[in-house]
């Protein structure tokens, strides 16, 4: 594994890369709040079957950085997918296999959706990723508003404060409450929090919970792009939908309402006891999944 940076329009990204260069390209995105080590297994598998893996830090964690203090430090959706194709043009890579789940998902899913041409096939864990910002402001049922606690949190100055200071104690409830029947050591969740001390880590997740409700406003250079996802566009190109049974935070329902915004094939494969981290809980099943779909799919 090597570990290097690629300056994009707006980011130095840093990544690290598993399995030989000239290798089928792989691109493996995490979510919050987490990072790279969640594919830790997932990575080095995929590398032996002469895969080139790549596995960047998103925009706010580990040692990414803005290349200037006068771009919005934004979270939104745009920002998540400008960012992935921005990471793929820099690195030359014309077509890649996608994995991602929550943050990493939805940008994993942008890209699919806007850029089917860019991409060879997705793994997206909880399926359609991408959000419907305009609906959002209904009211969800009450069972759903409560799992959603940190969000309304972090709309308020005491929770951008307390983010700010108890940032570890914050994502370590997270984890805990969105992967019940997961248990990690303090070891594992500090291999990951370290992740967070980034500079920017706080003001881009604060501005993607307000962004998603309308109460911050977007990147206006990302407008015409938010446009684009406003129409919530179909994902056609071959996926895996990755559901963890005991996910804390996006339960999976008995049926699939999903299906109709995959168009170029598309299973749903639900993994008990399994939580929200999906390719750390699950990395066995994340590999297969992505075996399957790239031997089903030309490089």
């Amino acid at each position: 594994m090597h570990r290097n940076t690629v300056r994009t329009d707006v980011l130095d990204v840093t990544y690290e890369e598993h399995g030989p260069p000239d290798g089928a390209p792989v691109i493996l995105l995490h979510g919050f709040p987490y990072d790279v080590r969640a594919y830790d297994e997932v990575a080095p598998a995929l590398a032996a079957d002469g895969n080139r893996v790549l596995v960047p830090y998103l925009r706010g964690y580990g040692p990414t950085r803005f290349l200037s203090p006068d771009t919005l430090r934004s979270g939104e959706q745009a920002a998540l997918g400008h960012d992935l194709r921005q990471f793929m043009k820099a690195l030359g890579i014309e077509r890649a296999a996608l994995a991602g789940y929550d943050w990493g998902g939805r940008a994993a899913c942008i890209v699919s959706a806007l850029w089917p041409e860019r991409v060879r096939c997705l793994v997206s864990c909880t399926g359609y990723n991408l959000q419907n910002i305009a609906a959002s402001v209904e009211p969800a049922p009450a069972a759903a508003e409560h799992r959603l606690w940190y969000q309304y949190y972090f709309n308020t100055e005491r929770g951008r404060a307390g983010l700010t200071k108890n940032r570890r104690d914050v994502c370590r409830l997270l984890w805990k409450l969105w992967s019940p029947e997961w248990t990690f050591d303090e070891a594992t969740f500090e291999r990951t929090a370290s992740s967070f001390d980034n500079p920017d880590f706080v003001d881009v997740v604060i501005q993607s919970y307000r962004h998603r409700y309308g109460y911050a406003k977007g990147d206006p250079l990302l407008e015409p792009l938010e446009a684009q996802l406003a129409k919530q566009p179909v994902i056609r190109v071959p996926t895996i939908n990755l559901h963890g049974a005991a996910d804390g935070v996006g339960p999976a329902s008995d049926r699939d309402g999903q299906a109709d915004k995959f168009t170029g094939g598309y299973e749903r494969r639900m993994l008990p006891h399994i939580g929200h981290n999906v390719p750390q809980e699950a990395p066995a099943e994340t590999v297969a999944a992505l075996r399957d779909l790239m031997k089903e799919t030309p490089q």
